[in-house]
């Protein structure tokens, strides 16, 4: 033990008064080593002043005030179990009458979801119908909005023609697009810088 001093674990040990196998050295170092007798005079001073002191009690009310700074985690099962609890009627008779409601409206939404899987084939039908009306009213406004733009002789050329001709029809009208497109752009361009 000569070649340290003592660990302040090891100070505790002494000032708890320990007895066992590894105190002996300890207590034989602190009789030689004037750094670790004064340090361990000062330790133990320090405990006897302590143990004089007067033992204080919190008030009632501190652990409500530091409760209700702790933010408490709440796992979800837990939130949903209270959450859950408070729609539960406090009566007998009130559960009883909550718990038939409940039975008859899983029995009635059951009964509805099996009727319309077993009439699913109605479904279907409704499901076309629709489908078809909405082809035929899409397909009557994209005539309309073609016989608008190259008239109703070009519609039925395209209606009536070769697919080379729809392409050549198609590609003429994107190229005049693009060209009004294009123009507009250099328009507004020209006139921002003229203003400036």
């Amino acid at each position: 033990m000569r070649d340290r001093h003592l660990r302040p674990d090891e100070f505790e040990l002494l000032l708890d008064g320990e007895e066992g196998f590894g105190v002996a050295p300890l207590r034989a170092h602190v009789k030689v080593c004037a750094s670790c007798q004064l340090e361990y005079e000062q330790a133990r001073s320090l405990m006897v002043t302590l143990d004089t002191l007067p033992d204080f009690a919190p008030s009632h009310a501190f652990s409500d005030r530091v409760m209700s700074q702790v933010q408490v985690f709440e796992p979800w099962h837990a939130a949903a179990l209270t959450t859950a609890k408070q729609f539960v009627p406090a009566t007998r008779a009130a559960r009883v009458a909550a718990g038939l409601g409940a039975a008859l409206s899983a029995g009635v939404l059951t009964a509805g979801a099996t009727w319309a899987v077993a009439r699913a084939d109605i479904a279907v039908l409704l499901a076309q119908v629709g489908l078809e009306k909405f082809r035929d009213q899409a397909g009557a406004a994209f005539s309309d909005v073609i016989s608008t733009i190259i008239g109703q002789p070009g519609l039925d050329a395209l209606r009536h023609g070769s697919p080379e001709i729809a392409a050549v029809a198609v590609g003429g009208f994107v190229a005049v697009v693009g060209v009004g497109v294009v123009g507009l752009r250099t328009l507004a361009t020209a006139s921002r810088h003229t203003s400036r």
